[in-house]
């Protein structure tokens, strides 16, 4: 796994390490808006413990470490190259951070993960290229792109290398790091592996969560099941797509205890 470290300068001033500018400048961008990912943050309280599992470079972890300097933070990112960006810009940018180089799954191991090294973001232990061309070609269609445009953007944006991650478990993360602190967040964006993260988190764990909010792709009704889970552990659950993602399998989910 090769790639090149660059820079990007946010609105904000802060200049943030990346493999691709343009990817980090979407990520961003869904930082900035008012969505769940803002509404999540919004809720953290001085000394809550913030989980950010599928962290990639880290843009969501500075997000919730802007809330207030009391947060904690813990960031888990399972591919080398992306890790090294969240480490270096966790560093810069989330005092008293935590990075991890770790996949999160249901149980501790090594699985198979497939690092896509021109879509970082989409890259996964359960890697679809075709359901990720498909994915994107709908996202920027829907962004109003030609059908031009699209094809050479798309071209190879998927082609993979497949490298054995170490995986891990929320609960194990917690019981390392911080086995008493409320998780003020718990964030998941994971690529179809979001059902395992929760499968990963143990019965005693839960009444600690007061927020989770996620990404989840809805395939054979994981949507469903995944809010389900939720409410069984007395948080309930808000679903929502975003219209440039109409007619993909992917929504947001925001779920919080009363």
């Amino acid at each position: 796994m090769t790639t090149t470290q660059q820079q990007l300068r946010l609105d904000d001033g802060r200049t943030v390490t990346c493999t691709s500018p343009a990817e980090a400048r979407m990520l961003w961008n869904e930082m900035i808006v008012d969505g769940y990912y803002r509404r999540a943050a919004a809720t953290l309280r001085p000394g809550d413990l913030a989980i950010d599992i599928g962290a990639n470079i880290g843009l969501s972890a500075m997000m919730f470490a802007e809330v207030d300097p009391a947060v904690r933070v813990i960031a888990a990112e399972p591919a080398p190259a992306t890790y090294d960006c969240l480490h270096r810009n966790m560093a810069a940018y989330v005092p008293g951070g935590i990075a991890l180089e770790v996949a999160v799954g249901a149980a501790p191991g090594v699985l198979p993960f497939t690092w896509y090294p021109r879509a970082t973001a989409n890259s996964s232990l359960y890697a679809d290229r075709e359901a990720d061309d498909d994915a994107t070609k709908t996202f920027l269609r829907n962004s109003g792109l030609p059908d031009e445009a699209i094809t050479l953007i798309t071209t190879g944006l998927h082609d993979g290398e497949q490298i054995d991650v170490e995986v891990t478990t929320v609960s194990a993360i917690l019981s390392q790091y911080d086995p008493t602190a409320e998780i003020g967040v718990l964030k998941i964006d994971v690529e179809r592996a979001e059902f395992d993260v929760l499968l990963g988190i143990t019965e005693s764990d839960w009444s600690r969560i007061r927020c989770v909010v996620a990404e989840v792709h809805d395939r054979d009704d994981r949507l469903a099941q995944f809010c389900e889970v939720l409410t069984l552990h007395g948080l309930t659950a808000q679903t929502r797509q975003d219209k440039s993602l109409a007619g993909t399998e992917l929504h947001e989910v925001y779920a919080a205890r009363a």
